[in-house]
């Protein structure tokens, strides 16, 4: 893991989730690239009335030195840092930047929404795991020295999620976490039996390549299983694919792995399926 993009909004939920990514480029000897969204629009910047272009080269400059001032932290020391300022509030434009940094990872930090506003708002970190190809962790906390010892992976068990899980895998062996991998068994249509989940998991593994350890978890629904089995585990990680829906795909299914990432406190990765 060589590169990590942190987006840079100034609040303390940015600053908990860049104090995670100087954990883990530390440990790794990798660059944190700290991206700051400037929300100027096309039409601010190409005016030629009412708005000068000297007035967007201020803007750009106090922007600046305002995230000069939020990088000037002790726990950085160690860390080469790279901060970067765009010009619009694209969130797939985060995506574009990883791309071009050949990120190996997007450390995001957010509060979590319910309710309505999370219906018909969503928050920003919602927007970048949509948008993300690469792994996208969420942070909740100030955690001061991140080291997870255990990573919980739900999925499926579907041929879908093989990516997801080896990047997955991934992620863990670089914090030498254990990796334990749950199926959560739900009530209604979704109920499988015992034999026709240990199916599931004997065509996962020859997928796979080799033999993995799954737990089999039952709970009224999936979010809930997750988060109470890696309560029970007692795990400081959570990793979950997730399709990335957008427009009205997303507001008719909904996303599990958002989901999961908007409602637990813990650390949740997720990989885009």
């Amino acid at each position: 893991m060589k590169n990590i993009i942190v987006p840079i909004d100034f609040s303390d939920q940015s600053d908990n989730a860049l104090q995670v990514a100087a954990s883990i480029a530390e440990k790794n000897d990798a660059t944190v690239y700290a991206l700051h969204m400037l929300e100027l629009n096309e039409a601010i910047l190409s005016s030629s009335e009412g708005f000068h272009p000297e007035q967007t080269v201020f803007l750009i400059k106090l922007a600046e030195k305002r995230l000069s001032d939020f990088l000037d932290k002790t726990y950085l020391q160690p860390i080469k840092v790279v901060p970067i300022i765009k010009h619009f509030k694209v969130f797939s434009e985060v995506s574009q930047v990883a791309e071009d940094h050949n990120a190996d990872l997007i450390v995001m930090g957010s509060t979590g929404s319910d309710g309505l506003k999370e219906i018909f708002i969503g928050s920003n970190t919602e927007k970048v795991v949509r948008h993300s190809d690469i792994p996208v962790m969420v942070i909740k906390t100030k955690i001061e020295h991140f080291s997870p010892k255990e990573m919980v992976f739900a999925c499926d068990l579907k041929e879908e999620n093989i990516h997801a899980f080896q990047r997955a895998k991934y992620i863990a062996d670089t914090f030498s976490a254990e990796l334990k991998l749950v199926y959560i068994n739900t009530p209604g249509d979704d109920f499988l039996s015992t034999a026709e989940i240990q199916e599931k998991i004997a065509s996962f593994c020859s997928t796979v390549g080799h033999d993995v350890l799954i737990a089999i978890y039952n709970d009224y629904n999936v979010e809930r299983g997750i988060l109470n089995f890696t309560a029970m585990s007692n795990a400081d990680l959570i990793g979950i694919p997730t399709h990335g829906r957008k427009g009205l795909s997303h507001f008719f299914m909904g996303s599990i792995g958002e989901d999961v990432a908007n409602h637990s406190v813990l650390p949740v990765v997720t990989f885009k399926i």
